[in-house]
């Protein structure tokens, strides 16, 4: 790895050399990483009795019973904070970052998509309860505040660890990401605008238009983000279900009058999933297909699953029990991947813009709905991918703001945060397509590293509460609640008095 980190600076431009050194990093990152993430996954899923498929039905209960407000001097309601951490996952990892994983990975990508998903269940159910398990009341606001950051410091006693988490959650959701999703904004509108080099375009001329795109992004975020994390809730809670429902509506459209042709697609994700194509490079690299890389690579960023970011989400919401707030976000995942990243998938492969090798990203999902539904689908989907990249770049600031004040909760620092989050949306904007995704990939990678070896370490706490969850359950109480004084092992680590 250093002698490739050591030949990216005969690299011409600063932003090449950076692009270079991300990947050298990121690359044999990532070769231990799936391992990591699927076998942690595996073991959640046997330890907790296969939560995923056994409380399945209770998670759809807890989300339908949760729409009630919540004590405005405690929290967001559970529901709200369900749709923040839902305003993060859909968005352009469900349309953008599923036809990058089919253009790279090809078709079989989909298959190790649903995998992730399916396994990460039970790691996003173990996260989110020890989320609210150890979140704190905020001293300003009176809100509930939590995440990996908080677990970590007060569950394992590692300060220093915490730390390390919080800021590259920091670099990921409040700078990188924020980035990608004004990057796929800019890509849908140049393809919806007939501006690409195929129209005749060159790219000289649409930069100009890339930085008047950029600078409206920040114009229209800047007045959410100063907001707080509550207006972020409130705007989260109003568009992301309305925008998932039409197109999810669209998608199922295509598909019921391509009926003829699922089983078809179906034996293409599962032949292709087992290709013998490998990953280039790496110590593992060859044992991978890049199918299964580029899949299990885009399934996390879609559904977040074990990554440490929706917890942040889930550790604000006022619930009577942390399990529930945990079946919640676990069905989230369900929703992101198995539900709006099929819709995606299905939508590009039923049609033939998949085998174009000059299309990738949201412009190749654009070109497949186009096919299916005619030319008026180019503006529809930037439209819906505006709203969803809109509400991502909020929801994504939510996550940081956490952290922000978990290291250091002062409004001049919290000012500069917001500042520099502008700036990188509008960073996002003007960059290439391969720079802010690659970036993104090295972010989240060092962030699921951190947050999967932690849970892991914490499966005890897990286990406890699913039990006294599941226990109150077969009492015959409706709504489990959890009391710390039944726990006297548990009162010892949690530093507040919520519980």
């Amino acid at each position: 790895m250093s002698n490739g980190i050591f030949s990216c600076f005969a690299q011409e431009g600063a932003l090449d050399k950076v692009h270079c050194i991300v990947n050298a990093i990121s690359n044999p990152l990532w070769d231990w990483l799936v391992v990591i993430l699927l076998g942690v996954g595996f073991f959640f899923t046997i330890a907790t009795g296969f939560v995923q498929l056994r409380l399945f039905g209770r998670s759809i209960k807890e989300i339908r019973g949760s729409r009630q407000n919540a004590n405005q001097n405690s929290g967001i309601s559970a529901f709200q904070a369900f749709v923040t951490g839902l305003a993060s996952r859909v968005g352009t990892g469900n349309i953008a970052g599923v036809a990058l994983a089919i253009s790279i990975g090809g078709p079989g990508a989909v298959l190790w998509m649903w995998l992730t998903a399916l396994i990460g269940m039970s790691s996003a159910f173990a996260e989110s309860t020890l989320a609210q398990l150890f979140k704190v009341r905020d001293k300003q606001t009176g809100l509930f505040r939590g995440g990996p950051a908080y677990y970590i410091a007060h569950g394992l006693n590692q300060h220093w660890l915490s730390v390390l988490f919080s800021v590259s959650l920091i670099v990921c959701f409040g700078f990188v990401y924020e980035a990608i999703q004004a990057n796929t904004i800019v890509q849908a509108i140049q393809s919806a605008s007939n501006m690409t080099p195929a129209d005749g375009v060159t790219e000289e001329v649409w930069d100009n238009y890339k930085h008047g795109i950029g600078a409206f992004l920040v114009i229209i975020t800047a007045p959410i983000i100063f907001g707080g994390i509550k207006r972020v809730a409130r705007i989260a809670e109003g568009i992301v279900p309305l925008m998932a429902i039409v197109y999810l509506l669209v998608t199922l459209y295509v598909m019921i009058t391509n009926i003829s042709e699922i089983p078809r697609v179906f034996n293409l994700i599962i032949q292709d999933a087992f290709s013998s194509k490998a990953v280039e490079g790496g110590f593992l690299g060859g044992i991978f297909s890049q199918a299964m890389m580029y899949g299990i690579k885009r399934g996390l960023y879609s559904n977040e699953a074990g990554q440490g970011s929706a917890p942040n989400a889930a550790a604000s919401a006022d619930v009577k029990h942390p399990v529930s707030q945990g079946l919640i976000q676990m069905l989230g995942v369900f929703i992101d991947t198995m539900v709006v990243c099929s819709c995606t998938a299905f939508v590009i492969l039923l049609s033939d813009t998949s085998l174009n090798a000059d299309l990738s990203g949201i412009q190749l999902t654009q070109a497949a709905l186009e096919s299916h539904i005619g030319s008026w689908a180019q503006q529809f989907l930037a439209f819906i991918l505006f709203m969803f990249a809109f509400t991502t770049i909020i929801g994504n600031y939510a996550y940081a703001e956490t952290n922000i004040h978990y290291l250091h909760s002062n409004w001049l620092v919290l000012a500069l945060f917001r500042m520099a989050v502008l700036g990188f949306v509008y960073f996002g904007a003007v960059a290439k397509v391969p720079v802010v995704w690659d970036m993104g990939d090295l972010a989240m990678g060092v962030m699921a590293l951190i947050n999967l070896v932690v849970i892991l370490l914490m499966y005890k706490y897990v286990l406890l509460l699913l039990k006294d969850y599941t226990v109150k359950l077969r009492m015959g109480k409706k709504e489990p609640e959890f009391k710390l004084s039944e726990h006297p092992v548990l009162k010892r680590k949690i530093k507040s008095n919520i519980w």
